[in-house]
């Protein structure tokens, strides 16, 4: 294997041939100019760690692939890490003294092991086969990794079949063996068995939402999910999902499986309905955040057909009042000083926004945050300002009870 490496790589004539996933890959490199002795450091991303993490889509199958391949890492000879969709490496675990040796290679927390990043491995190049792949020894591009062995497998979210990940098990060479990327690969399938199961959860929340609204409208109707799953339908012929925009807003909207629809949001999705009237412009959504209740926040969501009313957590109640005091929007470090009186906790201020904006789906806009601009936004107050969210900590809300502000409603972002 280091005879075939060195004349591959020295542009003689090769003993053998690599095996074809190999080739692929060294060829791929070799085509970029990219030389295996002059690698860089692998790249740290200049983004948090818990903001790639939160990103990635994997938080919920983490323990499903740590206790797929425990067998693997227990005796201390083997690291699993789970890396994102680009190759950046979000989590590791294993012994201290394989840790160790993954450092000297940056094989670390944060660093980008994408095939263009550091050569042919099994995270890059599982990444760029769209398999399972198990690379060993001299099969590494980069001759700094010949002492290693790895295999991974990409992992792919069931509802875009856009892989979001790849899980890996790496360690010294002399670990090698053929069944590992077999279990990998396992492992990987079970995760997204996980995330099936959870996509089927979150559709049947919407069906239960949807169910009496599309009994009301006595019309063709669809209830999907933000990715165009379908939950229910009503007087129209099955669909299992249908091609949505990536924004999607209240209103008009011609969807090619339907023709020109009326969009109403729903909690975790949205309403679909054939245009009544085709030359009649579609009206947003008219949104009621419901302070009135000292001890249970609420949103109301009135649509053209009906709505829907839901229990706020006070943290999501916080960040709508937040954002009904300014309509263009607010960065997330002026967020995080709004919730916490401190602008360095974007990444809870992110995530916190990223569920909501799932659960509640066309109410806020991002970058700045903000309330949609086909949303109407109308804030009930307490009659008894100093009764408003009582619980509340947050310097926006202490703000608005000392300081009542004019309830005007919200129209496109805008007083």
């Amino acid at each position: 294997m280091s005879a075939v490496y060195d004349a591959t790589m020295a542009g003689d004539r090769a003993p053998a041939r690599p095996r074809r996933v190999i080739e692929e890959s060294w060829h791929r490199l070799m085509a970029r100019g990219i030389e295996p002795d002059t690698l860089p450091e692998p790249e740290v991303e200049g983004t948090t760690l818990e903001e790639l993490r939160q990103a990635s889509g994997l938080m919920s199958v983490l323990d499903d692939l740590s206790r797929g391949l425990e067998s693997l890492i227990v005796e201390g000879d083997n690291i699993l890490v789970v890396a994102d969709a680009r190759g950046r490496v979000l989590w590791r675990a294993g012994s201290r003294a394989v840790l160790g040796s993954a450092d000297r290679l940056g094989f670390i927390e944060g660093a980008h092991w994408g095939e263009n990043a550091v050569g042919t491995n099994a995270i890059g190049t599982a990444l760029m086969s769209n398999s399972a792949v198990q690379v060993f020894s001299a099969e590494h591009f980069a001759r700094s990794h010949h002492s290693w062995t790895c295999a991974g497998a990409p992992i792919k979210d069931p509802r875009t079949g856009h892989v979001i990940g790849v899980v890996d098990v790496s360690g010294p060479a002399a670990t090698v063996h053929p069944t590992t990327v077999a279990l990998v690969d396992a492992v990987a399938r079970l995760a997204e068995s996980h995330l099936r199961e959870q996509h089927n959860r979150t559709l049947n929340s919407l069906r239960m939402v949807a169910a009496p609204i599309l009994a009301r409208i006595g019309s063709p109707a669809l209830a999907v999910d933000p990715d165009g799953w379908v939950a229910a339908v009503d007087s129209l012929p099955p669909h299992n999902r249908i091609a949505l925009p990536r924004e999607v807003a209240p209103g008009r909207l011609l969807v090619p499986a339907l023709g020109l629809c009326d969009v109403d949001p729903l909690p975790g999705g949205w309403l679909v309905r054939l245009a009544a009237d085709p030359e009649a412009d579609g009206v947003g959504a008219q949104v009621a955040l419901d302070l009135r209740n000292p001890d249970s926040p609420a949103l109301q969501m009135v649509g053209q057909v009906g709505g829907w009313r839901r229990d706020l957590s006070l943290r999501h109640a916080e960040i709508l009042l937040a954002l009904s005091f300014r309509p263009e929007g607010r960065s997330a470090p002026e967020l995080a000083r709004d919730l916490y009186g401190d602008a360095s906790r974007v990444v809870t201020v992110r995530a916190e926004v990223s569920r909501m904006r799932k659960q509640f789906v066309g109410l806020l806009a991002a970058q700045p945050y903000r309330i949609a601009h086909s949303v109407r936004l109308e804030v009930q107050y307490p009659a008894d300002m100093m009764r408003l969210l009582p619980t509340s900590t947050a310097p926006v809300v202490h703000a608005a009870r000392i300081e009542p502000p004019n309830p005007q409603p919200l129209q496109g972002g805008n007083a």
